[in-house]
């Protein structure tokens, strides 16, 4: 009812505002008499809502005199209905919190199992781990030491090999001296024998030349040969590493032997240019191959590092440019500087090819 009233206060000063503000346009006459009428509604409201208040506490008070002619069983019974109520609900609230502190005892022997198995199943991994890594230390030492013994086989086998070419090398270099001190005594023989030659043609500037050349020669050998030495030489251990080639086959060489072609085709241009320019100066006919120095072609050679043919090969490949630069006078294959003659750098290189192996 009190509800009932308010709602009808509440209308009626919803209705009555509308009105003010709707009639708040009008003249100042028209104002007024809203005003009294509001005046007026708000008074019927008030004593509306505070006879429905009065209506409320005598229904109320109605309610409280009933209650009380009530017989005494019925409050009795009400009161132990409430009472058993109020006992279930206990026992109710105390089955709960039974339960709930089962289920906590519950969870937490679930939790101490779930940290005790796991436990154990970190214990394993780092068990199985530990082994795991045992094993592959092992494996690992096992390996380094099968490596080691490669190694330590491959050196042998390597140094086996090392011995045997050096062994190789040795015997080939003995080999090589022995042919060429052989032809010592052809040398001098030859010489002896186109000295008189050119002595008979008149032929003094080559005369002279080639005396010259078998005196350098012999100085040349016999330094070489007072110089070498078998053990303390690098050339026994030194790798190839290049490559060159001469009449369809290929060679292989280290750096001593390299430069001891290097210095076969120098020595040739010098010794050319000289025998050119001395058969120039006699007024004779161009020929290198009738040189006694191309003949022989072995200024320079003391039976070292490459083979006697090889030398004089590439001897003669120098000796043959030089002969023509000196005979008529020019520097085509060469240069002169500081008393020497020296092939240039790049028709040396067009000369031998050599070819780096590394």
């Amino acid at each position: 009812m009190k509800v009932n009233v308010l709602s009808r206060v509440v209308v009626t000063l919803l209705v009555s505002g509308l009105l003010m503000i709707g009639t708040s346009t009008r003249t100042n006459a028209q104002e007024n008499s809203n005003k009294q009428q509001s005046k007026q509604g708000r008074k019927a409201a008030e004593q509306q809502a505070a006879q429905q208040q009065a209506d409320q506490k005598q229904a109320n008070k109605q309610q409280r005199k009933q209650q009380a002619q009530q017989p005494p069983q019925a409050n009795q019974q009400e009161q132990r209905n409430q009472q058993q109520n109020q006992a279930a609900q206990q026992q109710a609230n105390k089955q709960h919190g039974n339960q709930q502190a089962q289920a906590a005892q519950q969870q937490q022997q679930n939790q101490q199992q779930s940290q005790a198995a796991q436990k154990q199943a970190d214990k394993q991994q780092r068990h199985q781990q530990n082994q795991a890594a045992a094993q592959n230390q092992v494996t690992q030492n096992q390996a380094a030491r099968q490596q080691r013994q490669q190694q330590q086989t491959q050196q042998g086998a390597n140094q086996r090999q090392s011995n045997e070419r050096q062994q190789q090398l040795v015997a080939q270099q003995q080999q090589r001296q022995t042919q060429y001190r052989q032809q010592v005594s052809d040398q001098q023989r030859l010489s002896q024998e186109r000295a008189a030659q050119f002595q008979q043609q008149r032929r003094m500037a080559q005369y002279r030349y080639q005396q010259q050349y078998y005196l350098r020669l012999r100085q040349i050998r016999l330094q070489e040969m007072r110089s070498y030495n078998y053990n303390h030489n690098s050339y026994f251990y030194a790798a190839p590493n290049y490559r060159y080639s001469r009449g369809g086959s290929y060679y292989e060489t280290n750096q001593y032997g390299a430069n001891l072609l290097r210095q076969a085709v120098n020595y040739g241009y010098e010794q050319g240019f000289r025998s050119g320019q001395a058969d120039r100066q006699d007024r004779w006919n161009s020929s290198y191959q009738d040189s006694f120095a191309y003949q022989d072609a072995n200024y320079g050679y003391s039976g070292y590092y490459v083979d006697q043919d090889d030398y004089n090969y590439y001897f003669r490949e120098g000796f043959r440019r030089g002969y023509e630069d000196g005979y008529d006078s020019r520097y085509h294959y060469g240069s002169y500087s500081s008393g020497r003659y020296a092939i240039l750098s790049t028709v040396l290189l067009g000369i031998l090819n050599l070819e780096s192996l590394r």
